[in-house]
């Protein structure tokens, strides 16, 4: 049920800043925007495809995935302020798909940057430019990181 609502946020981000540059006549930003969205759809398929892309057996391919998809919205966030908030979304396929300690570099990064670009486009920054997305982020980090401790347990626990 979380990685639903995790895959739905995003595509509910990445609408609505289709739909705002889409609105301001901005045709390059759209069609990065539906390529991000290509290639995040990519990695949905994979995901429920045997074995599991994210498992042992292809740990490559998902990441991969999530420098494609890390890269496209770099691209993205600068070009245009919709698509920085498309980053959270993928904090949880950073603690998924990477080892902790990366996964947890990574997030820092990702976050660092979103707050970057959303500073930059705003010409100024401000505490809620930090803040929000700072805690956000964490939210989000604890969340992914208790769901990953609940599933562990699921699978050393028998069926009861």
């Amino acid at each position: 049920m979380l990685r639903w609502s995790v895959h739905g946020t995003f595509w509910a981000l990445l609408a609505t800043a289709l739909t705002d540059v889409l609105g301001e006549g901005r045709s390059a930003e759209t069609a990065g925007g539906v390529l991000l969205g290509v290639l995040y759809g990519v990695g949905q398929l994979l995901e429920g495809a045997p074995p599991h892309f994210a498992g042992p057996a292809r740990p490559v391919l998902g990441r991969v995935w999530l420098g494609l998809v890390t890269a496209c919205w770099a691209v993205l966030a600068v070009a245009a302020v919709p698509f920085v908030w498309t980053a959270f979304p993928l904090v949880f396929a950073y603690l998924r798909l990477l080892p902790l300690w990366a996964g947890t570099f990574g997030v820092t990064v990702l976050t660092s940057a979103a707050i970057t670009a959303a500073e930059w486009h705003a010409a100024e920054l401000s505490a809620a430019l930090v803040v929000g997305p700072a805690a956000g982020t964490a939210m989000v980090t604890l969340l992914a990181l208790a769901y990953q401790a609940l599933s562990a347990e699921s699978i050393r626990s028998p069926a009861g």
